[in-house]
This record gives C-alpha cells, structure tokens and sequence, in this order.
C-alpha cells in the first residue's frame, strides 16, 4: 500500500467536483494504465483545441457564441491539463514513473 504522499491523483473527479486518488504498489496496473490513457487523451484534446482556436481568435467577424464555446472548451481543458500537471508533478517527487 502506497503513503498518502504517494497518491496518485487521477485525471478525474467524482461526486461534487471532489479530486480522486490511486493507492497502488503497482504502476502498471488497470487503473494506473486507464489514468495514464484519460491523461493522454486529455492532452491531446488540450493540443487540438490550441490548433483550433488559433483562427476564430484572428477573425474579427467570428461569431460571440463560438468564441463563448471555445473559451469553455479551453477553460475545461486547461483544468484537464493542470490536474495532470500536479498529478505527474506528484509522482515525480515520489520517485513514481517518469512517461509523459
């Protein structure tokens, strides 16, 4: 069983918004693979939406309700991206795995 410093905080909330935890021995196993791939998956979602948003930003005609749309998208990606950030950040200082 791993410390509560080792705890891994999971890309995902549960009930009212509140942050989940891994305690595991084992790196490899199911949930530390489906957190890696939600983490993975969250990123690059993170990725795509920077590419998209790029143009709409530019366009001075752009349409207030897809501008309003996307800064939604960006805002929940940035919290994907942060909750990941201080998840590996975690690992790192607990000697956990070193993937990005």
């Amino acid at each position: 069983m791993t410390t509560p410093n080792e705890l891994r905080l999971l890309p995902w909330s549960g009930p009212d918004d509140k942050a989940c935890y891994l305690s595991t021995d084992d790196p490899d196993g199911y949930m530390s693979r489906l957190a890696d791939n939600i983490e993975s998956v969250q990123l690059g979602t993170a990725a795509a939406l920077l590419e998209a948003v790029s143009e709409p930003l530019d366009d001075e005609d752009a349409d207030p309700t897809e501008l309003r749309r996307l800064g939604h998208d960006l805002t929940r990606a940035l919290k994907d991206v942060l909750r990941v950030a201080v998840s590996r950040g975690h690992l790192l200082a607990a000697g956990g795995p070193h993937r990005i």
